[in-house]
């Protein structure tokens, strides 16, 4: 006897769902434990419905019609174990829905699924004939159900999609069609007195299942970008500990030596003085450029006691205002004399907590960095502002800029791109914006400039 090329073709789309459905089972073996439970849940909706249509297919019942009752049994089998599968899968990538209401609906179900597989095993091996009780249970009760959680999971993905959820799109695109042509068939098999047809389900399941598909490969590429991010700030607080670490430890060696060094060099710096007070007017020019090393050795010894020390002192109320204008006088005409021009632009009302002469300390470093950066005609730009509960200053130059290797050593023990640079002067910046409870970031682009942006606390002015 023939068969009709379209029952063909639906055991043929059954049979590819079930290979499909081993494969994956396959694959569960070496996915992640995190991922397994939805790759399951897909798994079992997958299978189920390639079971439901090659049982479902005239197929199998004109040339293994011997076997119809076990065609049968398996196809009830696949519907009982179809409908918690997919409220699973729902409840593994929408959660437990409002007041838990998914959730609940996947225990009810699962155990109405389970008393029905009884009774159709009962019957089975009992050979008891219960077909009026079985039906009622199995095709009225069930396919009212059906229709419910059609009805609700429709609803539930189209809330997400109103939060613009994209794989609320994908679901509800999926699961409408497959749920138009399942209620088409229930609505059609209830109105012709039980005797239609199911077919539009068949091809709403492989829309469905499409959509799951392509939303659980979604999740699995979110899950894959979350490790790849989580990997990139692993090693950025691991860099940060190694920093913070070298800070400790140059701190306690800088703290020591600066205290060992700072008195023997004043001692022979006086002597220098007076050496070039009586010395002839040759001897004064050597000795007076002995006298500005000292003095610049002078000036890095401070900088590590500084950097080893940074605490503030005495801490007070800052207008950020009159601070950064006092500093502005002050560099303006060191600005000058390289052909920049400072430009300040303060927002009123800005207030932190610090100390005044560690804050200027810190700006003036970045200032003059800024500065040095210029090739000859520049523009340095100071703005002081709020951004929610933090003072943020920030300090624009279109300078020389930095490439991303340089950027990324900012800060780092003795790393400096001067020629005569120690480095200790961001070492210090950095160590006196922690110690005001700050942060501080910079971005730059090689021949464009830099910005650097610090972030302090504010402070109320009362």
């Amino acid at each position: 006897m023939a068969v009709p090329l379209k029952d063909l073709s639906d055991f043929v789309m059954g049979s590819s769902f079930a290979f499909i459905a081993l494969v994956m089972l396959f694959c569960l073996l070496f996915l992640p434990r995190h991922t397994r439970t939805s790759w399951l849940a897909l798994t079992l909706v997958v299978g189920s419905c390639g079971v439901l249509l090659m049982t479902y297919s005239p197929f199998l019942y004109t040339y293994y019609e011997s076997y119809s009752r076990l065609w049968v049994t398996a196809f009830d089998a696949a519907l009982f174990t179809l409908l918690p599968s997919m409220t699973f899968y729902f409840v593994k990538i929408y959660g437990p829905g409002p007041y838990r209401l998914t959730s609940r609906l996947l225990m009810f179900q699962t155990l109405y699924s389970l008393l029905c597989a009884v009774f159709l095993m009962i019957m089975t091996l009992s050979g008891t004939d219960y077909d009026g009780i079985y039906y009622f249970f199995t095709v009225y009760l069930l396919g009212m159900m059906m229709i419910l959680q059609v009805l609700y999971l429709v609803g539930l993905s189209i809330l997400s999609a109103i939060r613009k959820n994209k794989d609320a799109y994908i679901f509800s695109a999926g699961f409408m069609l497959l749920a138009g042509g399942a209620l088409t068939d229930l609505l059609l098999f209830y109105a012709s007195g039980r005797g239609h047809q199911f077919v539009y389900w068949k091809w709403g399941v492989l829309a469905f299942i499409l959509s799951l598909m392509i939303m659980l490969g979604r999740k699995f590429i979110r899950g894959h970008d979350q490790v790849v991010q989580y990997s990139k700030e692993l090693e950025m607080f691991n860099n940060e500990l190694q920093r913070s670490e070298k800070m400790e430890i140059i701190s306690e060696l800088a703290a020591s030596v600066a205290h060992e060094v700072r008195n023997p060099l004043q001692v022979t710096r006086g002597f220098m003085q007076l050496l070039a007070e009586k010395s002839e007017e040759g001897q004064k020019e050597y000795l007076n450029l002995a006298l500005k090393e000292l003095d610049r050795a002078s000036g890095i010894i401070t900088d590590f006691l500084t950097f080893a020390k940074p605490e503030l002192e005495q801490v007070t109320v800052l207008n950020l205002a009159e601070e950064l204008r006092h500093v502005t006088g002050i560099l303006n005409p060191l600005a000058n004399l390289s052909g920049g021009v400072i430009q300040l632009e303060v927002s009123k009302g800005v207030y932190i907590a610090g100390n005044a002469s560690k804050l200027k300390q810190a700006v003036i470093n970045l200032v003059k960095n800024s500065i040095e950066a210029l090739e000859g005609e520049g523009v340095i730009k100071i703005r002081v502002f709020k951004d929610k509960e933090y003072a943020v200053i920030s300090i624009r130059d279109n300078g020389v800029g930095m490439d991303m290797q340089e950027l990324s050593r900012l800060g780092e023990p003795y790393f400096s791109n001067k020629t005569k640079g120690t480095g200790l002067g961001l070492m210090v910046t950095f160590r006196i914006i922690e110690a005001m409870q700050g942060k501080i970031h910079f971005t730059s682009h090689k021949g464009i400039g830099t910005e650097a942006v610090i972030q302090i606390p504010l402070a109320s002015n009362k």
